[in-house]
């Protein structure tokens, strides 16, 4: 008789992917409302828009603080994505880490180069 340790993982069932459901669901809601609130700044802008507008409407503190919150949500938001489709097109194991490397590289570079951008680093 052997003595099992831990807890025994059921293998079969659909609540597996439910954090990440959530997490795509709630990271779009972010970006959208985000998405929104640019556009009306954008639309009460009066005059030409130029490099000063756009600077003036990122100014603020809690701007930068929304959009760097929106960059991580988006971040994240194409991660989950990026690795659903692998899991279920990239089938060899070794392909697939190859390419969540790659993806995951490139989001973490495009993020620091949007805080870059944002606070001028």
């Amino acid at each position: 008789m052997a003595a099992t340790y831990g807890y025994k993982r059921t293998v079969v069932g659909a609540h597996y992917g439910w954090r990440d459901f959530v997490v795509q669901r709630i990271t779009a809601v972010l970006i959208a409302l985000f998405t929104l609130l640019l556009l009306v700044k954008v639309l009460f802008i009066q005059g030409p828009i130029g490099y000063d507008s756009w600077a003036g409407i990122f100014a603020p503190q809690w701007m930068k603080a929304l959009t760097f919150s929106v960059i991580v949500a988006l971040i994240w938001h194409a991660w989950v994505g990026v690795c659903s489709i692998l899991y279920d097109y990239a089938k060899p194991a070794g392909f697939r880490l190859f390419l969540q490397s790659l993806s995951a590289v490139w989001l973490v570079s495009c993020g620091g180069w949007a805080i870059q951008v944002l606070w001028r680093l």
